[in-house]
């Protein structure tokens, strides 16, 4: 009896030790795409030395990429689990990313992840760029304008289509965790938050070595989008239709790139957008509920958290027409054709269709 009673005070004291420590916040927020189910999401206080775990978890479509913020006591920003030691006041944010099943659009080409993370495609195949059947493992897909890079589980890239300007040169690349593809050049997203990029520079679009902080990249025809975990956004390329003027938007959670514009969504549901405006495809001030963006040459679309579609912009090829959409997960935009897929697996596409790069109607990627 003696012994559990010493037990128990010294028990006691530890316990008042830990107590008489200081008290810090902890403040948890997450990227479009999940949630943090454990602890939850706001500011939480802790005692210094206190460990607290973790937990991420992507919606349907996305995957966990990574911790951002103050990491530097986290075991392992990599992971979706993960522990955190209270040695002073934290912010930290879990940021995700579009997984599969996914579609996305080229120039004239159409590409889909099914569920056992094979590739399907369809549209101009004139250099290739169709040619994945033999695609396996593949967790993300980017479509330029005539080739077609997939992002492999291990973090590799595979590419194929047009390579005037070595833009499919990615093979050496390792440890990526997004990838975008432009109309000439392709872009990289580290897992440490940076970017590379290769193909054409002309207009200085793969100058990104000095960007840090990123967790997701979008390509257009001549220019490259970061969006920064703070929610910012830089841009460099072609800026002749100021779509790289993005230096004031705030609060941004993903974006997207036309042919010479920029859209960016923000974490209220609003959309903003910069650049060409011929067809009014940057008008989206006044867009509501919007949970995901897509930019073509020159429409631009929406896709609602009701699951329908709406489109601004250039209709002369039907891209417009999306309004009997419904049950919409994700869309894509291609220079003139638009795509959805639904909850069900199934693949919907208006517009430019001379390619039959429209033709998914027997798609299912989620068999």
């Amino acid at each position: 009896m003696a012994r559990v009673s010493i037990f128990l005070i010294a028990v006691a004291l530890i316990a008042g030790m830990v107590g008489c420590g200081e008290s810090y916040s902890l403040t948890i927020a997450s990227s479009a795409g999940g949630s943090v189910t454990r602890p939850g999401e706001g500011t939480f206080t802790y005692d210094e030395g206190t460990i607290v775990r973790l937990v991420a978890r992507p919606e349907a479509g996305y995957q966990f990429v990574k911790w951002t913020g103050s990491v530097g006591t986290i075991d392992n920003d990599d992971d979706s689990t993960t522990f955190i030691n209270i040695r002073g006041h934290y912010s930290i944010t879990a940021n995700f990313a579009q997984y599969i099943p996914m579609v996305v659009a080229g120039g004239y080409h159409t590409v889909g992840i099914k569920s056992d993370r094979t590739v399907v495609a369809v549209g101009s195949n004139y250099s290739e760029q169709c040619d994945v059947g033999n695609w396996t493992d593949i967790v993300q897909v980017a479509a330029g304008d005539a080739h077609t890079v997939g992002l492999k589980s291990d973090g590799t890239l595979v590419a194929v289509g047009l390579n005037s300007s070595e833009q499919c040169d990615v093979g050496n690349w390792t440890d990526i965790v997004w990838v975008a593809a432009g109309h000439f050049h392709t872009a990289g997203l580290c897992s440490n938050g940076t970017v590379v990029a290769v193909g054409d520079n002309s207009s200085g679009q793969c100058d990104v070595g000095n960007w840090t902080d990123i967790v997701q990249v979008a390509a257009g025809l001549g220019h490259t989008v970061g969006l920064k975990s703070d929610g910012t956004v830089v841009a460099v390329g072609h800026n002749v239709y100021e779509q790289c003027d993005v230096d004031n938007w705030t609060d941004i959670v993903q974006v997207a790139a036309g042919k010479y514009h920029t859209v960016g969504l923000k974490s209220d549901g609003t959309a903003v957008a910069v650049g060409q405006n011929s067809y009014w495809q940057c008008e989206v001030s006044g867009w509501r509920y919007v949970v995901q963006v897509a930019a073509g040459t020159t429409h631009t679309v929406k896709l609602k958290d009701n699951g329908t579609v709406f489109v601004m912009g250039n209709n002369y090829y039907e891209q417009r027409d999306v309004d009997d959409w419904t049950g919409i997960i994700q869309v894509a935009a291609g220079w003139y054709h638009t795509v959805g897929l639904e909850s069900d697996g199934t693949v919907v596409a208006v517009g430019h269709n001379v390619y039959e790069q429209c033709e998914v109607d027997d798609w299912d990627l989620i068999p």
